[in-house]
């Protein structure tokens, strides 16, 4: 069985002690793809630094929305700069985050459409960070998100008809399945992560079970948010898989179809 880590921060200090130790448990337990994202220019430029030593490893370079606030064009200059790097195969982690607030609404939405653009320009795929005002199901942050993405992909669509077909991901989806279907409907997947194991994520549990495998992709989001029975402790790209048994259990299928059609889901989007 082989499986793709799509979202995992191994950059990260909390990796420090034992890195190479957690990348080859990865790979030893069937994890073939790891996608490092990167969350501001320093940390993008590590995540390439990891694919350049690891073959498993691929890397998204974008600035996440809570550390927008020094957003200039020097910023998408040097963003651009790397997307040329051959293991650079999306546009991440971008988006919008209404819970933190770290950073000005208007400058996230302006930060978050600078880098979609960027997308349409190199052809890659983005991972979208989308979090509502104490942790909403919806709201604002979701409204205004797919009001620019419905934008973006009217804007891609004709010179830009393959990446229209594959624009990206919502990243550790915690939405509601109106909006996972909004997303589907313009050829978005959406990222599983680890809440969808926790005993008491009930509703969670319901809202992916109703979403079709055909659009999921498997995320641990390392270090941040272990699985059950880790819950708590810091998270890494092997246990993927304790994600992949909790969906396969939530659509009443064989472990195997999961592991499959997530694996090939995550091929297609990011072109590895």
């Amino acid at each position: 069985m082989t499986l793709a880590d799509t979202h995992c921060h191994l950059y990260f200090n909390a990796f420090d002690p034992d890195r190479d130790a957690v990348i080859q448990r990865a790979i030893a337990s069937g994890v073939t793809r790891m996608l490092v994202p990167g969350i501001s220019l320093e940390t993008s430029r590590e995540a390439i630094a990891l694919a350049e030593a690891t073959p498993e490893i691929y890397a998204a370079v974008g600035i996440h929305p809570t550390e927008t606030a020094s957003w200039d064009s020097h910023t998408l200059e040097a963003l651009r700069e790397m997307t040329r790097h051959p293991k650079v195969v999306a546009i991440g982690e971008i988006g919008l985050d209404y819970y933190w607030d770290s950073a000005p609404r208007e400058i996230q939405r302006e930060a978050l459409q600078a880098q979609l653009r960027l997308a349409a320009e190199t052809g890659l795929p983005v991972s979208l960070h989308l979090r509502e005002k104490e942790d909403a199901l919806d709201g604002d942050c979701t409204r205004d998100m797919l009001d620019i993405l419905s934008d973006w992909i009217r804007s891609l669509n004709g010179t830009k008809a393959a990446l229209a077909a594959r624009p990206g991901v919502l990243h550790s989806f915690s939405g509601t399945v109106e909006t996972a279907t909004a997303a589907y409907q313009m050829g978005f997947y959406t990222g599983i992560t680890a809440p969808v194991t926790f005993k008491n994520a009930k509703k969670r549990q319901e809202i992916v079970a109703q979403l079709p495998l055909e659009r999921l992709l498997l995320e641990t989001d390392a270090p941040f948010l272990s699985p059950h029975p880790y819950r708590g402790k810091r998270n890494e790209p092997a246990r993927i898989a304790l994600i992949a048994e909790k969906v396969a259990a939530l659509h009443s299928i064989a472990r195997a179809e999961v592991d499959r059609q997530t694996t090939a889901n995550a091929a297609r989007l990011f072109n590895w």
